[in-house]
């Protein structure tokens, strides 16, 4: 009889365990409602790190780099670029800079043949808006996988999305290159700060 008691207690003591475990891995896979943020993050914020280049080569040519953990580098205007002060903001985007036009680069294969190789401080595009012009920067020395040529005939998307469809470029630095250039870029938080940005 005290047998049974024993591995009756034995057995119930394992069940509560079993059942603690569970509520564990329960609040593990189900996050508390309360404890979710008020707005999903976005795929910029989740699948990128955030770096900027503030005053890049001029006063006011601000410019962000989303680096992606695969090490592709995607460029665009941050939020302070003097461009977006300008009235009416960006009006026109033109990839014919210099020597070639970088909207008629095709990239091909596994291997990338055809990426132009670029230097930080090489010229992307220009964009205009109604009182100037503004070269934009690569910002990262590396290959140029891809320019955003859909800025061609929508040159609207910078002031709208800059951060999104308006992105300029996708760059894929060396990773020497990058662990030097990124000495020279500052987080996100410290650029919000510096810029007086919410």
């Amino acid at each position: 009889m005290e047998d049974q008691n024993t591995k009756l207690n034995v057995t119930s003591l394992e069940e509560e365990e079993l059942i603690v475990k569970d509520e564990e891995l329960h609040k593990l896979l189900v996050p508390d409602v309360r404890d979710l943020p008020l707005e999903p993050s976005s795929a910029v914020e989740s699948n990128f790190v955030s770096y900027f280049a503030s005053d890049f080569m001029k006063p006011g040519h601000d410019q962000f780099v989303y680096r992606h953990a695969n090490g592709l580098c995607v460029i665009g205007l941050a939020p302070a670029h003097v461009a977006f002060k300008d009235e009416g903001g960006v009006t026109a985007v033109d990839f014919n800079v210099g020597k070639s036009n970088r909207s008629e680069i095709k990239v091909t294969g596994k291997r990338k043949k055809n990426a132009q190789h670029l230097e930080s401080n090489s010229a992307l595009c220009k964009v205009c808006t109604k009182e100037a012009t503004y070269i934009v920067r690569c910002c990262v020395k590396g290959s140029l996988l891809e320019v955003n040529d859909r800025l061609i005939k929508q040159p609207e998307l910078i002031n709208s999305k800059a951060g999104r469809e308006g992105y300029i470029a996708i760059i894929m630095p060396k990773p020497a290159d990058w662990l030097k250039i990124k000495e020279s870029l500052i987080g996100l938080e410290e650029y919000k700060k510096l810029r007086n940005l919410n």
